[in-house]
């Protein structure tokens, strides 16, 4: 990765005058990328799917919001891969495991990451806030659209690389999401 996110991300920071956390993600919409980066450092990049709508933070828009965000909760630790989470709980079962007409849509798998937004106006507030929208990164039933875009404004991973990336990381860590 260039520095092409690092640079916005850390002006971003600047402006909102919120300290870095240690370790944060990248997000590259145009690029379907994610950025594991440590003291400014890609420690892994992973292919993800972003929504197949425009970018948006407004409510109901189905687009994955831009800006700078914090990992707010992590959830499904206990779970095995490919379990499904509806409303946040596992429901049992793992995607493979429902019925052929529920794993047409998008499902939520293997492991969340609630994002909360950190720009009052942008994506945090009324009509706009990507922890009330429930904008997550998550594992996916539709690994083979990994790369392109494919979700309904969360960013989706491969689930065995959601397990990785949640063992990465911790709440509090910032994501930044870029269009770029």
């Amino acid at each position: 990765m260039s520095l092409d996110l690092l640079q916005p991300y850390t002006h971003r920071l600047e402006a909102l005058k919120i300290k870095p956390s240690a370790r944060s993600l990248l997000v590259s919409i145009a690029k379907q990328a994610l950025y594991l980066v440590q003291e400014d450092k890609v420690e892994k990049s992973y292919r993800i799917s972003t929504s197949v709508k425009p970018p948006s933070c407004k409510q109901d828009s189905a687009g994955t919001p831009d800006g700078l965000h914090r990992i707010a909760r992590k959830i499904g630790k206990a779970e095995p891969v490919g379990m499904v989470f509806k409303g946040r709980v596992s429901i049992g079962k793992r995607y493979w495991e429902v019925d052929q007409e529920e794993r047409k849509s998008n499902l939520i798998t293997t492991r969340i990451l609630w994002l909360e937004g950190l720009e009052p106006g942008h994506n945090q507030g009324d009509g706009r806030d990507s922890f009330q929208r429930y904008i997550y990164i998550h594992g996916t039933n539709h690994e083979d659209k990994i790369g392109q875009p494919a979700s309904g404004g969360c960013v989706q991973l491969l689930n065995d690389e959601m397990l990785e990336l949640f063992e990465s990381v911790e709440e509090g860590d910032q994501v930044f999401i870029s269009c770029l």
